[in-house]
């Protein structure tokens, strides 16, 4: 690896981590969401020209919010309101400004409520569904518009234009820097819900990238939904993400070899999952459960989880219940990939014959999606049919995803018959 390959990667690393606190630290400033995540990339675009010379800082979240906080700086003077926004940035701004060291220039109040805050923001009724979950995915998950594009299976120019115009409605509609009261609450709700799941999934499968899990990122998820739950106690969805969140994570010590490449369900040795994480997660299921209203998205998805989590093996798994389970969910929320998980369930209680053809029905909506051909890999490969198998392994290690999963591909694709 060059210089500047692990100079990039670190600026990436300290961007994902540090991205959703600073925009939220920002926008608390100014007053101006969108100015507030413009403020951030300018200070990403800053790092990545300085940081191959300069060398990586040692705080690099420091250094990327002191440079965004000088660019404000900048702006305001630039505006003549300097003197109205000085008091709110106070000694570190200044500091920086003067081109002095800051110890931390980690916004000094309680970030951590900030970023939920931001995740309110960016899913305000205000902006169309898809608009909310793009931005969030942006500034919260601090992903690039090539990796929501893949995420949400839409092109890169669709997620730009969807940041774009929602940052500018956000600007238009005045929306405030704040969590919602109770009555406003339920409007973004499910928004919220659902940004915080895919923050998680970048963490226990990352879309791109060199590392096959990224228990930081995960945990972070699981924190802003406990957050979640404490403003609205009587949200069994909230319950139910919460649960479905620990199942998985209980699973993160052995989901990848020794090598760093990740294992399969059946290959994960079960005496290293967290049992404690699934105690949590049964908890909070059951509280979900209890609610009048039955379970709902997460409920059912935190019960397919749990299925795994307490068999006593891969083979002894109820493969029929979790094949009902998703059942009930394409009921609630028919997608193709709900569907593909169902085949590989269905693949499990009665054959890989029973379960290709629904995988190969599915070729319209998922054919530029990696998991849909290492499922149709597995199945051919439990067929009998090893050059299709392994062109099916090919093409799924050709398609954006994750390095490590990339490399286990084509490990698969090169195996002998």
């Amino acid at each position: 690896m060059t210089d500047a390959d692990r100079t990039r990667r670190a600026v990436e690393a300290a961007w994902r981590s540090e991205a959703p606190r600073i925009v939220a630290a920002l926008t608390r400033h100014t007053g101006d969401f969108a100015w507030a995540e413009d403020l951030a990339q300018e200070a990403l675009v800053e790092a990545l020209a300085q940081w191959p010379d300069a060398g990586i800082p040692d705080k690099p979240g420091a250094w990327l919010m002191t440079v965004a906080k000088r660019r404000a700086i900048d702006g305001w003077r630039r505006r003549e309101r300097w003197q109205e926004r000085e008091p709110l940035f106070g000694h570190d701004a200044l500091m920086a400004e003067r081109g002095h060291p800051v110890e931390d220039a980690a916004d000094p109040d309680d970030i951590e409520d900030d970023v939920l805050r931001l995740v309110f923001v960016a899913c305000h009724p205000v902006l169309p569904a898809q608009a909310r979950l793009a931005l969030t995915l942006r500034t919260v998950a601090g992903l690039t518009t090539e990796q929501i594009a893949r995420m949400l299976l839409i092109s890169v120019p669709t997620v730009q234009q969807r940041i774009v115009r929602a940052k500018r409605t956000l600007a238009a509609e005045n929306v405030p820097f704040e969590v919602p009261d109770r009555a406003e609450r339920p409007a973004r709700m499910t928004s919220v819900l659902q940004v915080i799941y895919l923050l998680f999934t970048e963490g226990y499968s990352p879309g791109d990238g060199v590392h096959p899990v990224r228990p930081d990122v995960a945990r972070e998820a699981v924190r802003l939904a406990r957050q979640l739950s404490a403003l609205a106690p009587r949200e069994s969805e909230v319950q139910a993400l919460i649960a479905l969140m620990e199942f998985q994570s209980s699973r993160f010590a052995a989901r990848t070899d020794a090598a760093g490449l990740p294992l399969t369900l059946e290959e994960q040795d079960r005496g290293r999952w967290d049992r404690s994480a699934i105690s949590r997660g049964r908890a909070a299921l059951a509280i979900a459960a209890a609610a009048p209203q039955g379970l709902g998205y997460y409920g059912v998805q935190a019960s397919v989880a749990e299925c795994h989590a307490t068999a006593p093996s891969f083979a002894a798994t109820d493969w029929m219940r979790i094949v009902s389970l998703y059942d009930a969910l394409l009921q609630l929320a028919p997608s193709p990939v709900v569907a593909l998980n169902r085949a590989v369930a269905v693949s499990m209680a009665d054959g890989p014959s029973a379960a290709l053809p629904l995988v190969d029905g599915l070729a319209d909506d998922l054919s530029e999606f990696r998991p849909w051909h290492a499922v149709r890999g597995e199945l051919l490969e439990r067929l009998g049919e090893p050059d299709a198998a392994s062109a099916a392994f090919r093409r799924a290690a050709s398609l954006p995803g994750n390095d490590a999963e990339r490399d286990l591909l084509l490990r698969r694709a090169q195996r002998e018959p």
